[in-house]
């Protein structure tokens, strides 16, 4: 039996970082049993602290949990010393074909095998800040391309998050995603593909699942203003529209997701039974009602919104995005009382990617607790993704996708943004101190 401990001297630390961070490379799983031990591990669906905490992991999968495990002659002991023990984590809201910069310029700026290397960087980055599966929603222009960076994941050809894609999202004619502003005359490429009835909308999304979608994303309302602290977005699909759509999918055994910010478009696709409605900045009572009943996932995204508060071109425009923060803050307490199911997503790409745990902060500062935005983090996003079963709590027969953090961070949310331990499918890919891993 081998032991790798954490609670080591600076220069050792140091050495052993060096010897086991990959984040630039994938590694086979290893062929021994390996030991996680740690001060505690939370039991997601319990709520409940094990103090301290063991895992041991066979392969890609996890074997036993609980105070102490079992032991095999031939395991590898690590001791992360006073960590809490947690899933990986899930982000059900992702662009990582997208970096901080003009959206729409970088569509036309930059070549699809371009962004494809920034997609594969990003989704190191995020796999080392402990983000062990993901959906990204909407390659922004680059096609099918993240067909290919799921699969290199996959056959561990790269390191990355487990990942389901959707290719390029959905959009009408002149619609939020379209490229606007420009001379018509230059035929500026947008960051969606159009389709503007319900025969071009089906044909759309069956050549999105021939080039490997594993689900649909639709831009359903946009652009968006407010006008006395009320926000007015405008419809691009009927509800008819949205259910044929949803139809479609569900024939292959997929689903389809929507950008959706407020009425009448989130009505419209609760109506037609999306699997999320993505920013979900107001809901009526109506919509609400039917998501509850629906069991469909609101995806907040707020820290796409402070982001873009805080790094506005101009004042005006920063005071414009605070004010949208402040109306969907408002509209998020009345989503949680009414009992509107949660997933979180960051809608990473704009701002860094590997910077997108602030989201928990962030859901917990306006009105969940860390227990329930953990659980709606990973129990509801296994859900979402499908992967339900498979991910996102630590138990016997699940993807031994595991993360530690320091202290407890059912007391402090913001331990999620120093992960220093992150093993995806049993292998390792950081281990160590948070701040020698940058």
């Amino acid at each position: 039996m081998t032991h790798r401990s954490l609670a080591l001297t600076s220069v050792s630390l140091l050495c052993l970082i060096f010897a086991t961070n990959v984040a630039g490379q994938s590694q086979p799983v290893p062929s021994h049993p390996i030991v996680l031990h740690a001060a505690r591990l939370l039991d997601i669906k319990t709520g409940r602290m094990l103090k301290p905490g063991e895992i041991l992991v066979q392969g890609e999968r996890i074997v036993e949990v609980g105070t102490s495990v079992n032991r095999p002659a031939d395991a590898e002991v690590i001791d992360l010393g006073d960590r809490t023990l947690l899933p990986g984590l899930i982000d059900a809201h992702i662009h990582l074909f997208l970096h901080p910069g003009a959206e729409d310029l970088q569509t036309v700026q930059e070549s699809v095998p371009e962004r494809t290397i920034t997609a594969t960087l990003a989704a190191r980055d995020d796999l080392m800040a402990g983000f062990t599966a993901e959906r990204d929603m909407g390659t922004e222009g680059a096609g099918s391309a993240d067909t290919a960076v799921r699969n290199a994941i996959s056959e561990g050809r790269i390191p990355g998050p487990r990942l389901r894609i959707s290719g390029n999202a959905i959009n009408i004619l002149g619609g939020h995603e379209d490229a606007l502003g420009y001379n018509p005359e230059q035929h500026v490429l947008p960051n969606a593909n159009y389709a503007d009835s319900t025969d071009e909308l089906v044909a759309v999304m069956r050549q999105q699942f021939k080039e490997g979608a594993d689900f649909i994303k639709i831009y359903e309302t946009g652009a968006d203003s407010l006008k006395d602290g009320r926000l007015s977005t405008p419809y691009q699909y009927t509800e008819p529209q949205l259910e044929a759509a949803v139809k479609e999918a569900a024939r292959l055994d997929r689903r389809v997701a929507v950008h959706a910010t407020g009425e009448p478009g989130t009505l419209f696709a609760a109506q037609a039974g999306v699997v999320s409605i993505d920013h979900a900045d107001q809901l009526s009572d109506e919509t609400m009602r039917l998501m509850k009943e629906k069991q469909i996932f609101a995806v907040p995204t707020f820290t796409i919104f402070e982001y873009f508060a805080d790094h506005a071109a101009t004042s005006e425009q920063g005071a414009h995005q605070r004010q949208m923060l402040d109306v969907k803050a408002k509209e998020f307490k009345k989503q949680i009382a009414a009992g509107v199911p949660m997933a979180l997503g960051s809608d990473v790409g704009p701002f860094p990617h590997g910077t997108q745990a602030r989201e928990f902060v962030l859901m917990v500062k306006y009105g969940m607790s860390p227990l329930v935005v953990l659980q709606a983090d990973l129990l509801n996003g296994a859900k979402l993704l499908g992967w339900d079963g498979q991910i996102g709590a630590l138990q016997a027969g699940y993807f031994a996708d595991v993360v530690a953090v320091p202290g407890d961070p059912l007391q402090d949310i913001s331990a999620l943004q120093n992960v220093s331990f992150v093993m995806k499918g049993g292998v390792i890919y950081k281990i160590g101190s948070p701040a020698l891993n940058r």
